[in-house]
């Protein structure tokens, strides 16, 4: 408690202390303008050039100095790691009461100008820009009674994607749809109970790590778990391509990007899931709520209309000696969801989704497969698919999705702890979709107000080295053809350094 009412107290100070800066800056910020209305590096004169260049230093002191606090913030967290007396949480003796866990990740990732002969609010910047996110995570579990567990995770988030997470589908930084505000603010992002009972006489070591508690559980078991979580935790895994603090950072890479799946602006929901194994065999069921606005926080509590259903069948298998697992998803969202295909016949919504919106379903299914080729190599495969007719209401405008990508160790090369991955995913949306866009609509996070469809299409690679003691830094490229599905806009470059710490 004295630890949360710390983090709690210097958070205030630093945003008083932001605060205080931001007035004394007003004179020069005023200076520097919305960007998107200058031209950087305009060829018709040298004042717009040197106003373009003025503006992108001055963006990039701006994230620096909100930032920089952050990746002390890690060292320092890293530090005490090392001062502390290591304890092995799965070493031999009875099953530990408690677990604690922390990670903590910071991400600064900027993109270049691109070919962008017009945009709209809720385009990319065609103009240079460095944007950068943070996360803290706390993991504490306890046990309750026999099978029973109370997971509860303190989380601080801040930062901004870049383009205020806007102009891409398949947006790059996989940390910032957490973030719903700049300013780094403290919250309980998890907070659940999980029932296990066992079925059977075969038990299997579960190790110790983020809310897991270290225990023997039976080879076939039905678990429930109910609170506050995220449907990733339990969906859609995928062991070399789930988690953006340490493997592929696109939104489209790290999950399904058609599965729409309910949850608040951070990622979290309220609701159940239920789990049965069987050996090899895995049947999931997850029934939660939705937000009663596209990408809002607010719940809607008018269950019997609102709500998500999401079911997931999976087989774990072992090829000449490689494990591997095959996963088969479906989804139904019940929400209050305007419909493309009644906004476009429709000319008194003037193009607004929004003013269309009734309870309705949206559905749709996955399929999800890892496969280990060597004790160093992976490869895995993702294709998502929904119906496209109602407006995306969580996650991001995808309705059809393919990906495929490998993960290979460095133990070739004398780094067993680092990692390199590339990947590529190809997305795309429904006719009504893609009809409404091109009439001018806007999603809640693309449209240029005009559109020359094409499919986005995006590569990313990154390679992860192992500093020691929970650390690891990343340096991550992406290539992004046809932003927003708009064939007139792009390519862009994506870099990104993410430097992460885990305990």
């Amino acid at each position: 408690m004295l630890g949360m009412k710390w983090v709690a107290g210097r958070d205030v100070q630093l945003v008083a202390k932001w605060k205080h800066r931001d007035a004394e800056r007003h004179e020069l910020d005023r200076h520097f303008a919305d960007d998107r209305a200058y031209p950087s590096c305009s060829p018709g004169g040298p004042p717009g050039q040197r106003r373009g260049i003025l503006q992108s230093m001055w963006g990039v002191y701006n994230q620096l100095r909100r930032f920089g606090w952050a990746f002390l913030l890690i060292l320092s967290l890293g530090c005490l790691r090392v001062l502390a007396q290591d304890v092995d949480p799965n070493a031999p003796g009875d099953d530990p009461d408690w677990t604690f866990h922390v990670q903590a990740t910071a991400i600064p990732q900027a993109h270049g100008d691109f070919h962008s002969p017009y945009q709209s609010t809720n385009s990319l910047d065609p103009n240079g820009e460095l944007k950068a996110s943070f996360t803290t995570t706390f993991y504490v579990g306890r046990r309750l009674w026999k099978g029973a567990e109370l997971y509860i995770n303190p989380e601080i988030l801040g930062g901004e994607g870049l383009s205020k997470t806007l102009g891409i589908a398949g947006f790059p930084n996989g940390e910032i749809y957490r973030v719903d505000t700049p300013t780094p603010k403290p919250n309980i992002s998890r907070f659940f109970v999980r029932q296990t009972w066992g079925i059977g006489e075969e038990t299997q070591a579960q190790a110790d790590g983020q809310n897991e508690l270290r225990r023997r559980q039976r080879a076939s078991r039905f678990t429930l778990t109910f609170g506050k979580f995220s449907l990733v935790d339990l969906f859609d895994d995928n062991k070399y391509s789930h988690d953006a603090r340490t493997q592929f950072m696109n939104w489209a890479l790290m999950d399904n990007g058609a599965w729409d799946f309910c949850a608040d602006t951070r990622g979290y929901t309220y609701g159940l899931m239920l789990e049965f194994v069987h050996h090899a065999w895995t049947v999931r069921y997850g029934l939660v709520e939705v937000p009663k606005r596209a990408n809002g926080m607010a719940m809607d509590l008018r269950l019997g209309k609102a709500h998500s259903d999401n079911l997931e069948v999976e087989h774990d298998h072992v090829i000449g000696g490689h494990s591997g697992a095959l996963r088969l998803m479906a989804y139904g969202n019940n929400a209050h969801m305007g419909s493309y295909r009644e906004t476009l016949d429709t000319p008194a919504f003037q193009m607004d989704v929004t003013k269309s919106r009734a309870y309705r379903l949206k559905y749709g299914f996955g399929v999800n497969a890892e496969q280990e080729i060597t004790r160093d190599l992976g490869v895995f495969f993702r294709y998502g698919w929904n119906d496209g007719h109602t407006e995306t209401w969580v996650f991001t405008e995808i309705d059809r999705t393919g990906s495929v990508g490998l993960s290979l160790a460095g133990s070739r090369w004398k780094r067993r702890r680092d990692c390199l991955g590339a990947a590529f995913v190809e997305n795309g949306i429904s006719k009504d979709h893609r009809e409404y866009l091109a009439a001018g609509g806007k999603g809640f996070i693309i449209g240029d107000g005009r559109l020359n469809y094409g499919r986005e299409e995006i590569l990313e690679t990154y390679y992860s080295v192992s500093l020691g003691k929970g650390f690891s830094l990343s340096p991550d490229f992406q290539w992004v053809e046809n932003p927003a599905y708009n064939c007139d806009r792009g390519p862009v470059p994506i870099e990104a350094l993410r430097l992460h710490w885990e305990y």
